[in-house]
């Protein structure tokens, strides 16, 4: 079968299958070197943005003169700006000067926000004194303060009681008491651009999120322990696990929209302004919830049509599990990957707040006041950005396809499996040494296909309500390809990676040889891996609902936070991926053991001089498995015996 993909002699194809190469040569190395280039350039945004950004501006805010609240500025100053570049550590609030006109009025660093009314400038004075907190210029003494001061616009007439909102000094009337007198305030909160109020939550509540990664990684940890000892339990437990999380977490979604609403109506009727924020956050919740709700009843549908066929997935576990028993070391890959991808999220994420941040310092020709714009480059850095995140964590999960691929093949092509020695280590010493570039190959690929889709959905929405229903409809369908096509090539990658490691050909090559194999047998491959898969991908559904819920609460409770619908969908992601990342374990050893499966069965005939590499178990169960999918699909009560079925 193998042969006819490849032009060689049969025999030929049989000798370089039976084992995995030991003498190959490096793969694919003009894409590992592109994949270096690319990385040198990834390492210069990174140092752009952290020469002219500042990441912490997004938290504390800064004043009139370019200065960053509660950071030491010296070495920053902006020319030509006095007070510029100066020490704020310990001044961690943005204070307004004229609440009434908080676009034009000057904007200082304080390290208290005024708790009661300040109504003349002795009480302003004495509370400078008292409190340590100074409300007029840094330059302007507390024995100066003065009417005259008012009127220039260096100290506040009148201090409302405020209180911190966001890092910046809010007065406590806005949440009690409606009118227009701060109507221009809310304007100023609401014009704040939305990608900065994320990155705000992001950089807030970041160590929140990655302490809810590690509850994730524990979650996905246990998971596979159970899966590794518990089979025939665990499956029915993955299924309900998954039921309980899905309508547990839509429940959530929607007492958390149902709460933010009824917040939101209360304020209505008080006729008390309200935040963008507020009504985003509401907005955001609510396509939350309806999404959840249509995939949790799909989800449930789904598994009453298939709940014959679970039953079958016990056996393929137990089979994956004998690989795991001789080659424990397998379950370890994903703790190594979910630690270079956290690594790599966080460093990601922390470059992109500084690019977000790399902007230009300008002087406000009426006021004088220090403006901040975006640098003429950054447009172009962003999209070389998201190429890298897509590109490298591709990248990251296809090292861990390749060394788990490896291994499985070494393990299933050994007869003697008390001989097995360090098998992962040499399937990672063979991809450091000769296959780093195929990998590389295989993730650009997957780049290729994700990175248009993203670009296509982000079209979609900036032009929602602007196009004619033909042009919409047809954006969708190309969005829904390019999802389909990448889900075929990421299935078709993993199989690779298992021909990679057996033979130690090039990506193209073992890629269509994989494809020859699946297609030859795709009848058995989609009647017993699909049943398995589908099992394996509720538990990833089980662990994001969990990991989901517990961010919901917990993100509720932070008052500081602007959407915190956008961590957790973030956290629900990442929880995702590190679930996959286990999980994904047992999908591969599958995966590699059936192809290495049909690789066996196509160079060998079962007789004593060319005998199986599978075990007895696994070769009955794949036939019964195959029968018994047949009969199902048939509608047959009782499924025909493997003798039947050849008859």
């Amino acid at each position: 079968m193998c042969g006819c993909c490849s032009g060689k002699d049969s025999a030929e194809d049989k000798a370089d299958l039976t084992n995995p190469i030991k003498n190959r040569g490096c793969t694919d190395i003009i894409i590992l070197i592109l994949f270096v280039l690319f990385w040198a350039g990834m390492i210069f945004i990174a140092a752009f943005s952290i020469t002219h950004g500042d990441a912490w501006r997004l938290v504390y805010g800064y004043d009139s003169f370019g200065n960053t609240c509660d950071e030491d500025n010296t070495g920053k100053a902006v020319e030509n700006v006095s007070f510029s570049g100066m020490n704020m550590e310990g001044k961690g609030f943005v204070f307004i000067l004229d609440i009434l006109d908080p676009v034009n009025s000057m904007k200082l660093c304080v390290n208290k926000c005024p708790g009661q009314d300040l109504n003349t400038t002795v009480d302003i004075a004495r509370f400078a004194v008292t409190e340590g907190s100074y409300l007029c210029r840094y330059d302007i003494k507390d024995t100066d303060y003065s009417a005259d001061l008012v009127k220039k616009g260096i100290c506040p007439g009148r201090v409302f009681a405020s209180e911190p909102l966001l890092n910046r000094c809010v007065p406590k009337q806005i949440f009690s008491t409606a009118g227009d007198i701060f109507a221009k305030f809310f304007d100023f909160v609401n014009s704040s651009d939305l990608f900065q109020k994320v990155l705000h939550d992001l950089m807030t509540g970041w160590r929140e999120m990655l302490i809810l990664c590690f509850v994730a990684l524990g979650f996905g940890a246990l998971m596979v322990l159970l899966i590794r000892f518990l089979a025939s339990v665990i499956v029915w437990f993955i299924i309900t696990i998954a039921i309980i999380g899905s309508i547990a977490g839509t429940a959530g979604l929607w007492w958390t929209y149902m709460d933010k609403k009824r917040f939101i109506d209360d304020k209505e009727d008080d006729n008390i302004p309200l935040l963008n924020v507020d009504i985003d956050s509401e907005q955001a919740f609510m396509i939350y919830s309806i999404i959840a709700t249509v995939l949790t009843v799909i989800l449930l549908l789904v598994i009453l049509v298939m709940r014959k066929r679970i039953g079958l997935t016990v056996t393929l576990f137990h089979e994956a599990g004998k690989c795991l028993a001789d080659v424990p070391i397998l379950l370890l890959q994903p703790l190594w990957t979910f630690i270079i991808l956290v690594f790599f999220f966080v460093y990601w994420i922390i470059i992109l707040a500084f690019l977000a941040t790399a902007e230009k310092a300008t002087v406000d020709k009426t006021t004088g006041f220090v403006r901040y714009t975006e640098h003429e480059n950054v447009s172009y850095l962003w999209w070389y950005h998201l190429i890298g995140l897509i590109w490298t964590s591709e990248f990251i999960i296809a090292c861990q396809q390749l060394v788990v691929s490896g291994a499985v093949a070494t393990w299933y092509f050994t007869r003697d499996k008390k001989n097995l020695s360090c098998t992962i280590c040499k399937s990672t010493k063979l991809l450091i040494f000769h296959h780093l570039g195929s990998v590389a190959f295989g993730a650009f690929i997957i780049t290729l296909v994700k990175l248009p889709r993203w670009i296509l959905m982000y079209m979609q929405k900036k032009t929602k309500g602007s196009q004619n229903t033909c042009v919409q409809y047809a954006m969708k369908c190309c969005i829904c390809c390019l999802w389909c096509l990448e889900k075929c090539l990421k299935y078709l990658n993993q199989n690779a990676y298992t021909v990679v490691a057996i033979q130690g050909t090039n990506f193209c090559s073992s890629a269509k040889k994989a494809f020859m194999t699946l297609v030859s047998n795709a009848l058995r491959v989609a009647a017993i891996n699909s049943v398995g898969d589908f099992v394996l991908f509720l538990g990833k559904i089980g662990v994001c609902a969990a990991t989901g819920a517990v961010g919901i609460f917990w993100f509720k409770s932070k008052e500081e936070l602007n959407y915190y619908a956008i961590p957790v969908l973030l956290v629900c992601i990442f929880a995702y991926f590190i679930a996959h990342c286990f999980l994904s374990t047992y999908e591969m050893v599958i995966d590699a053991l059936l192809l290495c499966f049909c690789h066996d069965t196509d160079i060998n005939d079962g007789s004593p001089e060319r005998r199986y590499y599978a075990s007895v178990s696994l070769q009955k169960y794949i036939e019964e498995g195959s029968n018994q999918i047949t009969a199902i699909s048939k509608g047959d009560e009782e499924p025909a015996s493997p003798e039947a079925a050849r008859l």
